[in-house]
């Protein structure tokens, strides 16, 4: 089933909730000087731009008379990323870490410097790294030890397919950094990839995406899950009953965007792809992020939200386990820690 979905995915648009679809990887043409831009997203964004989508093209046709449709994909980050490279034609990426939007780049897609060319460094939204239970806390889970215990069932998705897999390893590993420093006074590498050994040991099934194990959740599977903080804060608003744990030590998340210029140029959507990736980072689009739970990255809509979010007292980022560069290297080579940990070596 996941060969056919991408399979379509990378000729149309596999799980697009836009209302035009595409021929043999075109999109249809517009009629009457209307346009449409193709959206490859995360799973996790979806929620968020069925909101998002409808305002920027009131805005859109407000300041041009032009009427933009969009074609939609959503998929684990890291799926979305190699269809992307792989010639699914998306003009805008929006995706769950820098890494996926680099494979998008060296694959000579992405063209411009991405990070420079938006605020923020290119990232849309922020996030953390939280254990999510059910309701009442029953299993007494109060931080990332707790998840080594006997009996506890841990649900996280798969690294290799999801980014907000990577960034809950990610987390996981950089708290048993934090524990080793706290002990000896240094980074203990060794020490963390145990740490994440006694995690793992518990987990029950890694699924695909973030948004397919916070599924798998909520039909009952596990007694914890490791997820974005976002995901909890937004289902908790729909009336799911959740607690939303916030581990001592946990890893700010960071989500980019960015013009996928090649596909843009190809389409004749450059214009609006801009407009659209700079109406991300607006201040409408960054309450609206903030409602479905996301971190603002505007410091003015962050500053009028921050009482919805917990600060964590070792919140650490990226650059604490060396940038993406070293820990792609270090846990996601095909002899990194995490495949080290999935063979038991």
């Amino acid at each position: 089933m996941t060969l056919i979905c991408l399979s379509l995915l990378v000729l149309s648009a596999c799980n697009g909730s836009g209302n035009e679809q595409s021929k043999n990887g075109e999109p249809v043409s517009p009629s009457k000087g209307d346009i449409t831009l193709v959206i490859g997203a995360y799973s996790v964004a979806k929620d968020a731009f069925a909101k998002l989508l409808p305002k920027f093209q009131a805005e859109w046709k407000a300041k041009t008379g032009q009427t933009v449709t969009f074609q939609e994909s959503y998929e684990a980050s890291g799926t979305q990323a190699r269809a992307i490279a792989g010639g699914f034609e998306a003009d805008v990426a929006v995706l769950a870490m820098e890494g996926d939007m680099d494979k998008i780049k060296k694959a000579g897609f992405i063209t411009h410097d991405w990070k420079k060319a938006a605020p923020s460094n290119g990232m849309i939204t922020r996030s953390i790294a939280v254990l999510g239970t059910r309701e009442g806390n029953p299993k007494g889970i109060h931080d990332w030890e707790d998840l080594t215990r006997k009996g506890i069932k841990v649900l996280y998705p798969n690294p290799k397919t999801s980014g907000g897999a990577q960034w809950d390893i990610n987390a996981i590993y950089g708290a048993g950094l934090k524990q080793s420093e706290l002990k000896t006074g240094k980074k203990d590498p060794a020490y963390a990839k145990a740490f994440l050994e006694r995690i793992h040991a518990n987990v029950e099934s890694l699924d695909k995406s973030g948004r397919a194990s916070m599924a798998a959740f909520e039909y009952g599977v596990g007694d914890v899950i490791v997820t974005y903080e976002n995901e909890l804060i937004s289902r908790i608003k729909q009336g799911v009953h959740y607690e939303i744990v916030v581990p001592k030590s946990t890893i700010l998340i960071e989500n980019p965007a960015a013009v996928v210029d090649v596909n843009a140029d190809k389409h004749g959507t450059r214009k609006v792809a801009e407009a659209f990736v700079e109406y991300l980072h607006s201040e409408e689009a960054q309450r609206l992020f903030a409602d479905f739970g996301f971190r603002p990255v505007d410091e003015k809509v962050m500053q009028e939200v921050k009482n919805n979010f917990v600060i964590p007292a070792d919140l650490f980022d990226i650059s604490y386990l060396g940038g993406w560069d070293y820990v792609r290297k270090t846990l996601y080579s095909p002899k990194g820690v995490w495949y080290q940990v999935l063979a038991g070596l």
